[in-house]
């Protein structure tokens, strides 16, 4: 044990029951064998393990949205920074999306009487924590002891590693070949096909945090400096520093970070659920406050110095400065030299015209964050202010669906927030106005009503003119803005190994929107059945099916007549595992989409994953085969990537998708992963388009990671 740690912590066990007083010494005592008192308190815990982040989110998001890599990589930063279950707030645990909210109440009782906790181990204690909820838990926490500084806290890290992947498309893509001389088109991508990503971590839970993330992707330069546009050698890099808990300094950062308070309106950083199998909790959204960027996405981020102040035990007061380039796209104006008329996000600077428009736009931000908590955890307040300036001139292209959009160089939004428990309700709503006058608002409720019975009740409002560039409140739209709806769901669970779900949402744009000429509305709604008969075999069955308007492309030149489409997707999904030694997933899934003037396009897949568990390797493999009429009805599946990778293809057309990974550990410190992947086509000649296009009827990736643990 660190001599510099200081053991504070005891068991008030006053006020419970004896039963629940002998379980605890029993659990912590005996059914922790072969651990002694003395271990638990050295802090020996459960080894924390190594999860698939796909699988997870597969669990939560089956029919997989639109913006599934900006999940994948917020729940990344979660896994990447476990949260200490001694200073965790409600919000906290409740981001997790892992807690119900009667374990949640039980949790922080738990705490409050017995103390802060000494192990993992003592999760066991809590009646209304089972066995599955715990191991679902351990990747996302930790139990912190108290440290006496930062220099000590360094010489004791909870991660510590470097991890360095690269790799490559096998064909040949348009971009990388030479020019043809047939072609008008001479344009070719700029740097070589391989991409590259290096990630340096270094962090103690509720300590410090200090990062570095660096990448290229395939076709751009290996090496560019222009510091004037934040370009410091490779195409992308993120640096962050931090301390958290220095007494009523409890979160400094410099260098990237994100923001999320209330339901994020006006700041929304974080795991954001959206509408998924998690019908429930996925109405709310938990003020985690500041946390570093670590993603490789390379935008929506702030870059500059956070901090938040303990003004008192129960209010926090958060300031942070920002100051970063973005990416945009540029035209000459009459009254402004410039005027920029998108920000496009993808990240990629490969061609001339895509390096043309990287980093040339300055932004700036300046916020505040002040909450306050009401006594005994029953709720809280708060207020969030964003400005954002930027160095030109924003408008978008002048067609009417555009109207409405944000105009300007500045902006400023604003907005309240809060949330109260009452007996087995949580209230919760936010209201906020942007610069333009333009409002928006949500608010709902989650109720347990008894053991087997959840319900959530949700209303949105954002106004056509409500701009809020940071915010991502739960919307149909990728924005917060010209949107009306209301969402219900419910969750029963009518036997130990059963449990039913369902949501229903409606939702109406009052303005025009990009192909959508009028006014418009639709609604979707989601069933799940879910059949765990054990911890090591679970089945679930789902159908999903939502209905929008569009143009119809019949309609005469000016006639803004729309038409309905409806898409329907059908999934049953089977998960056998043998502990320790292999995992099976099994997965048909069926879906289409049609409106009134088409047959429809359909399409299915049918996929075999298999996980094997060796002494240092674990082989894991995909044989998938897929059917559609065409694009429309493509399928997306989820695969097993390495960790901190992320992979989601496309099924489209007819053909086969399989791939082979290994992660070997060579060492306790030293852990490698190989993986090949392909797609073949039975009806193609051609492959994607553009400068992407492949030659063939296959598409072959190969990639290798290596991470040494210090």
């Amino acid at each position: 044990m660190l001599r510099s740690m200081e053991t504070t912590y005891a068991f008030d066990l006053q006020g419970f029951p004896v039963g629940y007083i002998l379980r605890v010494t029993l659990l912590l005592c005996i059914g922790t064998a072969p651990l002694t008192s003395a271990q638990v308190l050295s802090g020996i815990e459960p080894p924390r393990p190594e999860i698939d982040i796909s699988q997870y989110i597969a669990a939560l998001f089956p029919i997989p949205p639109d913006d599934s890599e900006e999940l994948y990589e917020t729940l990344l930063q979660l896994y990447a920074s476990p949260l200490d279950l001694n200073t965790a707030t409600p919000d906290d645990l409740a981001a997790t999306f892992i807690l119900s909210g009667q374990q949640l109440r039980a949790f922080f009782e738990y705490r409050a009487k017995a103390g802060a906790l000494l192990s993992l181990y003592e999760l066991q204690a809590i009646p209304e924590l089972d066995i599955y909820t715990i191991r679902r838990l351990l990747p996302f926490v930790t139990v912190g002891t108290q440290i006496a500084s930062i220099r000590d806290a360094l010489k004791n890290p909870g991660q510590h590693f470097l991890m360095v992947r690269s790799g490559k498309l096998l064909e040949r893509q348009k971009g990388f070949a030479a020019p043809d001389s047939n072609s008008s088109s001479t344009t070719r991508y700029q740097g070589a096909p391989l991409n590259a990503y290096l990630r340096y971590r270094n962090a103690r839970s509720g300590a410090y945090s200090f990062g570095i993330t660096l990448e290229k992707d395939a076709g751009e330069a290996i090496w560019q400096w222009n510091a004037r546009r934040q370009i410091f050698g490779i195409d992308y890099s993120s640096f962050h520093a931090q301390i958290l808990h220095r007494g009523r300094l409890k979160n400094l950062i410099l260098g990237d970070f994100q923001m999320q308070a209330g339901q994020g309106m006006v700041t929304g950083a974080g795991f954001s659920l959206g509408k998924g199998s998690e019908v429930i909790r996925t109405v709310y959204r938990s003020t985690t406050g500041l946390k570093p960027y670590t993603s490789a996405t390379e935008a929506n981020f702030f870059r500059g110095i956070a901090a938040t102040w303990g003004v008192s035990s129960s209010t926090d007061l958060t300031l942070f400065i920002s100051k970063t380039r973005r990416d945009a796209t540029q035209e000459p104006d009459s009254l402004h030299s410039t005027v920029t008329t998108s920000l496009p996000i993808i990240g990629y600077h490969r061609t001339p015209s895509e390096i043309e428009k990287h980093h040339i736009l300055r932004e700036e931000n300046a916020g505040l964050h002040f909450i306050h908590r009401l006594p005994s955890q029953k709720g809280q307040i708060g207020l969030t202010a964003l400005y954002t300036g930027y160095g030109s001139f924003i408008r978008k292209r002048d067609l009417p669906y555009n109207r409405y959009e944000f105009s300007g160089k500045q902006n400023l939004v604003a907005g309240l927030h809060g949330d109260y428990h009452w007996q087995n309700t949580h209230f919760f709503a936010e209201t906020a106005i942007s610069k333009s006058g333009g409002t928006g608002a949500i608010g709902g409720l989650i109720a347990g009503i008894g053991k087997n019975l959840d319900v959530s009740l949700m209303v949105r409002h954002y106004a056509r003119h409500f701009h809020t560039f940071y915010g991502n409140s739960i919307s149909e739209a990728t924005r917060p803005i010209n949107e009306r709806g209301a969402y219900a769901g419910i969750r029963w669970s009518p036997a130990r190994k059963w449990q039913c779900s369902a949501y229903f949402d409606y939702f109406r744009f009052p303005w025009l929107k990009y192909q959508v000429n009028k006014p418009s509305s639709g609604f979707d709604y989601f069933l799940h059945l879910l059949w765990k008969p054990s911890r090591r075999l679970n089945a679930y069955l789902l159908y999903h099916e939502k209905h929008k308007q569009a143009n119809d492309p019949s309609a005469e030149n000016g006639d803004p007549a729309l038409i309905r489409s409806v898409k329907r997707t059908t999934m049953l999904n089977i998960d056998l595992e043998i502990p320790l030694k292999c995992a099976f997933r099994t997965r048909l899934q069926y879906g289409g989409l049609k409106n009134a003037h088409s047959k429809g396009s359909n399409g299915f897949t049918v996929v075999q994953d298999v996980t094997c568990h060796l002494s240092r390797l674990e082989i894991s493999g995909r044989m998938a085969f897929f059917k559609t009429d065409d694009y429309d009805s493509r399928q997306y599946v989820y695969e097993k990537d390495m960790l901190y990778a992320f992979s989601i293809p496309a099924y489209y057309n007819t053909g086969t998708r399989h791939y082979l990974m290994l992660r070997y550990a060579i060492t306790k410190q030293l852990k490698i992963w190989l993986r090949w992947s392909q797609t073949r086509y039975s009806d193609l000649e051609k492959i994607s388009s553009g400068l992407n296009e492949i030659n063939g009827n296959k598409r072959s990736e190969a990639k290798f990671q290596v991470m040494y643990q210090f």
